[in-house]
């Protein structure tokens, strides 16, 4: 298990993970459906098992640029931890997994999981033909609130949409500032990201670009449902506000040093601290 955790980073999961939560209580909280303990821990399962398939499939896929990449010549496959025979076997067990869980959900969860794990699948072969490489891992990331909320209530709306565009941008954004360490290597590969394709400077300017839209839409549930937040959920909107503007001050084109900082510390501080305001929010109007 130890070896399949390094492969997977689950401690990764810490970014969407949250978002899940805020999506799930928002259609307890909101609707007349009940909390069901069976279905948040369904919920969960799901987060742990896409997850799973769509890190361990990027390793699977890119093991042989991995190894030639400074950066990540001793990530578990190159290095020999894991065999990439392993690795596809992990994830064709989460994928099986992962349609099993949303089976018992329900059903409009069921019919959509072929596309969720194809999104999040297939953001592992954008790199190797486009720039909006970015914009693919945020929007498999974002389908965490919306399909929870789904998992719910079994039907969309607009609020929970809104998170899953505010996971998006945000995503996009920082993935843009954590590929800064390899706009070299990705234009010898001829590999595509932001960096590769505008250089430094411009792909942080695009980044606080997705920034300001994801602020914008976690922002915009305030004005949608006046009558539901309250004090502790503005806190978290001014605390995510301010993680998303601190990487920006972190990371800059001519010192991008403190890049791993602004990507897994500030980002997960701010998917974490805007989740617990938000759960807070809920707990104190449903008291």
């Amino acid at each position: 298990m130890k070896k399949y955790f390094s492969l997977v980073l689950f401690a990764h999961s810490i970014f969407a993970l949250p978002f899940a939560m805020i999506g799930f209580f928002l259609g307890v909280t909101t609707t007349e459906n009940p909390f069901q303990w069976q279905k948040l821990i369904l919920v969960l399962l799901c987060m742990v098992f896409a997850r799973n398939a769509a890190m361990a499939f990027n390793r699977y896929l890119d093991r042989n640029i991995d190894a030639k990449n400074p950066r990540t010549k001793m990530r578990d496959i190159p290095a020999g931890k894991v065999s990439a025979n392993e690795a596809l076997i992990f994830v064709i067990a989460n994928c099986v997994f992962f349609l099993i869980a949303t089976y018992f959900i329900n059903s409009l969860c069921f019919y959509l999981s072929p596309i969720a794990l194809f999104v999040v699948l297939f953001y592992s072969y954008t790199k190797r033909f486009t720039a909006l490489c970015h914009l693919v891992l945020g929007l498999g990331l974002s389908l965490a609130p919306i399909g929870a909320y789904i998992a719910v209530t079994g039907q969309f709306a607009l609020v929970p949409v809104l998170y899953s565009f505010a996971v998006l941008f945000w995503v996009s954004g920082f993935d843009i500032i954590y590929a800064l360490q390899d706009e070299d290597f990705d234009r010898e590969e001829n590999l595509h990201s932001i960096p590769s394709a505008l250089g430094i400077k411009n792909a942080l300017n695009v980044s606080v670009v997705l920034h300001i839209f994801s602020a914008a839409c976690v922002i915009a549930p305030i004005f949608l449902m006046p009558h539901i937040f309250g004090w502790p959920y503005y806190i978290g909107v001014a605390f995510f506000c301010f993680a998303l503007t601190y990487q920006h001050l972190l990371v800059k084109p001519t010192d991008i040093s403190k890049v791993n900082k602004a990507f897994a510390t500030t980002n997960g501080m701010a998917s974490v601290v805007f989740a617990l305001c938000f759960l807070l929010d809920a707990y104190l109007r449903n008291k």
